[in-house]
């Protein structure tokens, strides 16, 4: 068959494929990217690629310098609070309020036994934020530099679109500016004097908070987003927003 008329099949799911076939191709390292119509398997790609897939930018691809991104150890967080205690006192967050907080969720293990998760949740940076294309003032932006999602209070009118667009429901309304506020990686506290990482990275005992440059390949959240097998993930990565907080297995 020609790929002209390939092109012209109807594309299944990839659910037609049995879990034997599944397994098969998981064995020998490969992941079905694409199924014709009945069945045949059309494409295949490593896992590691099919994971990493549009979620993290490929090397030399960095749409800014520096690119800032956080990566969560998620399963080495321990609900301390101590990222959310450090955001708080640097940041001048107020009690009703919140960069940064930590979610909580439960999943069923062997023998009917059940197990803990923490998920550290915050602005995620987004290469397409939809805070933006929103804002009727521009009061909130995404810097050509660095790529932050950045907030001028004095432009904002508190008509709260940004807070409805977010994804993540990461920003909050702050009463003593009448303003919509939210996580900057801790840029006019601590970056633009010349810090080096955020103050929640900083304040994790854990580790599992780590903030850096992507398109330094000798940083640590480059090695962490390209070791070999390391699983990364993104939240709500259907909604299209392109984040720069990932989320790993290691």
């Amino acid at each position: 068959m020609k790929i002209e008329d390939l092109e012209k099949l109807e594309s299944e799911s990839l659910d037609v494929l049995t879990s034997i076939e599944r397994r098969r191709f998981l064995q020998l390292g490969l992941a079905v990217t694409g199924v014709y119509l009945g069945g045949s398997v059309l494409s295949l790609t490593s896992v590691r690629d099919a994971q990493a897939a549009e979620i993290v930018p490929e090397v030399g691809h960095y749409p800014y310098s520096p690119h800032y991104a956080m990566v969560i150890r998620e399963k080495f967080c321990i609900d301390c609070e101590r990222c959310k205690e450090a955001c708080i006192k640097t940041n001048e967050v107020p009690v009703y309020g919140s960069r940064t907080t930590i979610l909580e969720r439960r999943r069923t293990v062997a023998n009917g036994e059940h197990e803990t998760i923490f998920m550290p949740i915050l602005c995620n940076q987004c290469n397409r934020p939809p805070c933006v294309r929103v804002c009727p003032t521009t009061a909130t932006w995404k810097d050509e530099k660095t790529g932050i999602i950045m907030m001028k209070p004095d432009r904002c009118i508190g008509c709260k679109t940004c807070m409805t667009a977010c994804p993540y429901n990461a920003r909050y309304f702050k009463e003593e500016t009448r303003a919509v506020d939210k996580c900057d990686f801790c840029w006019n506290s601590r970056l633009s004097k010349g810090e080096k990482t955020t103050a929640c990275a900083e304040a994790c005992p854990a580790d599992v908070r780590v903030f850096g440059d992507l398109a330094d390949t000798k940083s640590r959240v480059f090695e962490l987003l390209h070791t070999p097998e390391t699983i990364v993930w993104v939240l709500r990565p259907e909604v299209g927003a392109l984040p720069n907080v990932y989320y790993v297995n290691a």
